[in-house]
């Protein structure tokens, strides 16, 4: 059984975002974040540079720059965003994931500015987002994509989210934990769909949630089903685990703890993904 600070973990965490959100609309009006926004540099395609990997038979993979987690605690000391970016660029990454989150992740938006700039990978801003104004801050910050959480937002702010992040000329990760939130998810028109391998409420991990969900999309007979790329995150600790994931058609992988334990992320990445040849089908 889960202690009741694991288990309501989501709740505080959407409660402190509520706060820094109220806070940050009172320093910087949405209007002068809409602003800042439209002059932040060109994106750089997050979705595009997943679908070229898989196109071309390899593993896509979003390496993730964090420092620490609510279950783990620190996980790195030596902890350099732009010494990772290039790590993990030279490793062969696809895009990055930053986390940003302050409290809870040890994170900073200075971080996924640093990484951005140390590296010509694009970037997903890896928050709770659950406002439009914070939509804006993620362009304004230089992001590329940002991160939709289902079990976080009801459906109108699901769709009112994605259509200011397609407004504001960014790319959507939208994060599922069971078949019900698969389900939702399929209402909006992003193809990337990360099926987060950790239970958001109780923290527990097994990557056969993607072997299943990814069962449940290619089984659909819903229209909106086809098209879509399914990441798989959390809890990809090894080779083997990227086998058993490829064999079932899963080409995308969001992977962070494992790289940032290991002397350096990049080559860790590189060892994992070595003979990324095609195993299995190619495509969602």
């Amino acid at each position: 059984m889960v202690d009741n600070i694991a288990d309501d973990i989501l709740e505080r965490i959407l409660a402190t975002k509520r706060e820094e959100v109220t806070a940050g609309r009172r320093t910087t009006p949405l209007a002068d974040m809409m602003a800042r926004a439209r002059d932040a540099d060109p994106t750089r395609g997050f979705t595009a540079a997943l679908s070229r990997r898989i196109d071309e038979g390899a593993a896509a993979v979003i390496a993730e720059i964090k420092r620490a987690s609510p279950s783990k605690g620190l996980i790195r000391a030596d902890f350099d965003p732009p010494r990772h970016a290039g790590s993990y660029a030279a490793g062969g990454a696809a895009c990055l994931s930053v986390l940003t989150d302050r409290d809870y992740f040890q994170g900073a938006n200075e971080y996924l500015q640093a990484a951005r700039a140390a590296c010509a990978l694009p970037v997903l801003r890896k928050d709770f987002t659950i406002d439009p104004w914070q939509v804006w801050e993620a362009r304004a910050l230089g992001a590329d994509c940002i991160l939709l959480i289902v079990s976080a937002l009801g459906d109108s702010e699901l769709a009112e989210l994605e259509g200011t992040a397609v407004e504001a000329g960014l790319d959507v990760l939208v994060e599922v934990h069971d078949a019900g939130e698969l389900d939702r998810a399929l209402v909006l028109s992003t193809p990337l769909i990360g099926v987060n391998n950790r239970n958001l409420r109780s923290f527990e991990t097994r990557i056969e949630t993607s072997l299943e969900l990814k069962t449940q999309l290619a089984a659909s007979t819903d229209p909106r089903a086809q098209g879509r790329i399914l990441v798989t995150e959390s809890g990809i600790r090894d080779r083997d685990d990227v086998a058993r994931l490829r064999e079932a058609g899963i080409h995308a992988f969001l992977i962070g703890e494992t790289f940032m334990r290991a002397d350096d992320p990049g080559a860790a990445l590189s060892a994992m993904f070595q003979d990324n040849a095609p195993i299995g089908s190619v495509g969602s």
